[in-house]
């Protein structure tokens, strides 16, 4: 089984202390996202889990039990989002510096193939255009020469919950545009031209098929031919089911909740209330089995939870 802390949240940026609870306890609850009464135990001993895949903006939180991880005999890498836009699209984001520190460190910790650099969503705007992410992009590439080898790109899907967020900020001058095959394909080439001379490949996150034709190879996130490689594991062939049809990622279970993380990306879709997103942090207690709220799987526990509440996040 493969573990994803986690596409609904930042675990490592805001909840390391619960995971590695749930790691001691050997076992974490996660309702469904549609329907809470149904509980799934999620069994998190070392021999249960194949790897898991770190999904994060920040993660020094977690270095400081990276090294438990690795005691306890787990294999894991990282998605690594790491984007430059202004603070009208990324409220809450790392400071650049902040986040580029982070990426150097847990390159040289755990090495560049197990830190994924993930530059997305591509929002294009009348002032995050064509020529603007190129430039952005190239910035980042020259600073993450030699720390990764793979970028996942994706374009900003209109989710209804995003599209109002983003209407909204036509009040502050940013609009959204919808360039044309020649705009992106000018995108797509560049990207790969400036992430090649970095020594960086770049392919597509669940992206539509057209995407492809102009020149962004499809991927996955979770990744089956990664994880042979770095780990050696035999992931078996096949999509998780649970994501978009275009999405090729490996299954996996993912462990976290939504509306739970801090950092207020208006192109975010796993949050649909920035305010309920403070309140469900604040009241966080990592003693819980689960992330949110007292969601008690059926099943035995394996060891005692630890106690404690979350604490604020200084992304400085």
């Amino acid at each position: 089984m493969i573990i994803s802390a986690s596409r609904r949240t930042d675990i490592p940026a805001f909840y390391p202390e619960w995971f590695m609870n749930r790691v001691r306890a050997g076992f974490c609850a996660v309702p469904n996202p549609f329907d809470p009464s149904k509980v799934a135990r999620v069994d998190l001993r070392p021999e249960a889990v194949e790897a898991v895949v770190f999904w994060t903006r920040y993660p020094r939180p977690l270095f400081p039990h990276l090294e438990e991880l690795d005691r306890r005999g787990f294999r894991y890498y990282f998605l690594f989002s790491l984007l430059d836009y202004p603070r009208d699209l990324d409220a809450r984001r790392p400071t650049l510096t902040a986040s580029l520190a982070a990426f150097s460190e847990l390159s040289a910790r755990i090495g560049p193939d197990r830190v994924v650099w993930r530059y997305d969503p591509i929002v294009l705007s009348n002032v995050t255009d064509v020529s603007w992410h190129l430039e952005r992009f190239e910035r980042l590439c020259e600073a993450l020469c030699g720390l990764t080898r793979r970028s996942a790109v994706s374009f900003l899907e209109p989710y209804r919950k995003i599209a109002r967020r983003m209407a909204g900020l036509a009040e502050r001058g940013v609009i959204l545009e919808n360039p044309g095959a020649r705009a992106l394909r000018r995108l797509i080439a560049g990207m790969n031209r400036l992430a090649e001379k970095s020594g960086i490949s770049v392919y597509g996150c669940a992206q539509r098929e057209e995407y492809a034709a102009m020149g962004l190879a499809p991927g996955a996130c979770v990744d089956a031919e990664l994880l042979r490689r770095v780990f050696g594991l035999d992931v078996p062939p096949g999509k998780d089911s649970g994501q978009r049809a275009l999405c090729r990622c490996a299954p996996s279970r993912d462990i976290g909740m939504y509306d739970s993380c801090q950092f207020g990306c208006r192109y975010c879709y796993a949050t649909s209330d920035f305010a309920a997103s403070r309140v469900n942090f604040q009241t966080h207690d990592k003693a819980s089995s689960s992330l949110l709220g007292r969601h008690e799987p059926s099943g035995p526990r394996t060891s005692a939870d630890q106690n404690g509440q979350g604490s604020l996040l200084d992304l400085a």
